[in-house]
């Protein structure tokens, strides 16, 4: 079972650009097929608020988020065409946290870490 002591979340808020949201929503399927396949993730949807689109997402630890990276980079410039990131925030243990600090500086995110919470 995978514990907050090595979960790291990541939550993208995405923009999209005007008369753009249908054409990013039609992204949105190939990026949970991709999701789907990667034995890291652990959890992976999306929510829509007006024209912001938003990722809920979860890996084990920062080699699972990495490789999801990865995984959706040429996808991800392709909505990134279509919708501006405005809020970008990694949730997890400060190790883990750190991990991630040097390849995603250039997408200049919150980091977030974890404290205490319920563990199942």
């Amino acid at each position: 079972m995978n514990t907050p002591s090595n979960v790291v979340s990541i939550h993208p808020y995405f923009k999209t650009h005007p008369g753009k949201l249908e054409t990013a929503k039609a992204l949105l399927p190939t990026f949970v097929k991709i999701s789907a396949a990667e034995p890291k993730s652990l959890y992976y949807d999306f929510t829509i608020n007006d024209d912001v689109i938003f990722c809920r997402e979860a890996y084990v630890g920062a080699d699972g988020a990495q490789e999801h990276l990865a995984n959706v980079g040429a996808l991800l410039n392709e909505l990134l065409t279509l919708a501006d990131l405005i809020r970008l925030e990694i949730h997890g243990p400060a190790a883990e946290l750190e991990k991630l600090k040097e390849p995603l500086a250039g997408l200049n995110p919150a980091y977030f870490i974890y404290e205490r919470g319920v563990v199942k």
